[in-house]
């Protein structure tokens, strides 16, 4: 009996951690582990229960990598039971704490209960195309309280095992930098359900003299207009080195309301204003349905950020263009106030885009810099979610105009706008020859 109890317990400690491996279940901010998912409470709902076989399982929406560094890059992928996402709109409902992600403990959702059995995959990294040799590996669960995406990170210590809080990302680390490398996920214990083959590269070191470096540079991509060819061509050609997006990934209107996709089979789902945190990964889901989107998130590593769209249109730090925080405005525009609509959208960006972990602090911060050899900084700003002043509504034209001029006014707020001059001075500092700023709009000032 000894015995039987203590190998139960070793296999809950192995659940633990590969469930922490999953970038996914932690919080989007390192200084607010509260705000992930409480693994102890997966665990405990999911023990004893049989795992789904292999055969009952599809990686639906191919692979990811992203946020690169000279040691490790995020990857992910998704790979579950249903090809539809999972419906929850707990976090619109109740008192929580802003962003945070309301996991589904109970038989919350419009399509039943949530997951009670962990899907177990495993990944390896390799320099080689065959992935004969092995860079980096690991074991990784996901369930239905991410969506079933997973994240990973190869850096996962045992002080980040603590953070017990994230789609499937993992951070693959311990690699050499400039490097090309690739990577795939597999269901556990089976040799024929894996993910599709892909493709990441890591950055020079800081200190690297390198010459040349080929960014693709996207924004502004709305499904309904037409088909992403644009992500493919670099693709195809294999002419960069890195892909920058500088938000509007998706949009949140009903099909019609800005562009109708209906003559050419993209019509964005659900098809409806988008509020709710099922709405925001349905939406994110759709998109990823778009062959040369996924081709590019396959074959180079993405920096995202997010625009105005990510949420709604013309988003700011208290509000937007159709929602504001006014008891008008939450009767008409939807019945959700705009800390729950943008905590749903924050919660599916992070759970569905190949991005770190950042020291959010104050529950919102995306922006961060990347030191790409001796030749580049780049440095990426939030102009829209963080802590931008109240902006043209179409409503208020007039008065924005009055008050364009006022010294207290901000596209950033005092502390990114802070945080921006230093990582200017310290660029220049250090030698590099670009400061490359990545914003979601044409001037800063």
């Amino acid at each position: 009996m000894m015995n039987q109890l203590l190998t139960l317990l070793a296999c809950t400690g192995v659940a633990t951690a590969s469930y922490a491996n999953n970038l996914n279940y932690r919080s989007p901010s390192h200084n607010h582990p509260g705000l992930g998912v409480s693994i102890h409470k997966v665990n405990k709902r999911n023990a004893g229960a049989a795992p789904y076989p292999a055969s009952q399982l599809n990686f639906t929406h191919g692979v990811a990598s992203g946020d690169p560094y000279p040691d490790s890059v995020i990857l992910w992928t998704r790979c579950a039971p249903m090809f539809d996402d999972v419906r929850s709109n707990s976090t619109v409902t109740g008192y929580v704490p802003l962003y945070n992600p309301v996991p589904i403990y109970g038989a919350a959702n419009d399509t039943g209960p949530p997951s009670t059995a962990p899907i177990c995959l495993t990944y390896k990294v390799s320099t080689d195309r065959s992935l004969a040799t092995t860079a980096d590996s690991g074991t990784v669960y996901t369930s239905s309280d991410t969506d079933y995406t997973a994240k990973v990170s190869n850096k996962t210590t045992e002080v980040e095992l603590k953070w017990v809080l994230i789609p499937l990302q993992v951070e693959a680390s311990g690699l050499s930098p400039y490097t090309e490398y690739y990577y795939q996920f597999s269901v556990c214990g089976s040799n024929n359900v894996t993910s599709p083959l892909g493709r990441t590269k890591t950055t020079p070191a800081a200190n690297d003299a390198v010459t040349k470096i080929a960014l693709a540079i996207f924004s502004c991509s709305n499904f309904p207009f037409g088909f992403f060819n644009a992500y493919g061509n670099p693709a195809r050609k294999d002419s960069v080195d890195y892909v920058v997006h500088l938000g509007d990934y998706i949009y949140e209107y009903a099909n019609g309301d800005y562009g109708d996709g209906s003559s050419i089979g993209r019509v964005s789902l659900p098809d409806r204003q988008i509020y709710t945190l099922y709405d925001y990964r349905k939406r994110l889901a759709t998109y990823r349905t778009d062959q040369d989107l996924l081709l590019s998130h396959r074959q180079f590593p993405w920096i995202p950020v997010w625009d105005d769209h990510e949420v709604a249109d013309n988003t700011y730090r208290d509000g937007s263009s159709e929602l504001n925080n006014t008891e008008a405005s939450f009767i008409q525009d939807g019945g959700v106030s705009v800390d729950q609509r943008k905590m749903n959208a924050v919660r599916a960006y992070f759970e569905w885009m190949p991005i770190r972990q950042v020291d959010m602090d104050d529950g919102l911060r995306i922006w961060r810099s990347f030191s790409i050899g001796s030749l580049l900084d780049l440095v990426i700003l939030d102009t829209r979610q963080y802590d931008r002043s109240i902006t043209d509504l179409y409503w208020n034209t007039h008065y924005i105009n009055q008050i364009s001029n006022d010294a207290s006014r901000s596209m950033m707020g005092g502390r990114q706008e802070n945080w921006f001059f230093n990582q200017l001075v310290s660029s220049k500092q250090r030698g590099a020859t670009w400061r490359v700023i990545g914003s979601q709009t044409g001037k800063l000032s």
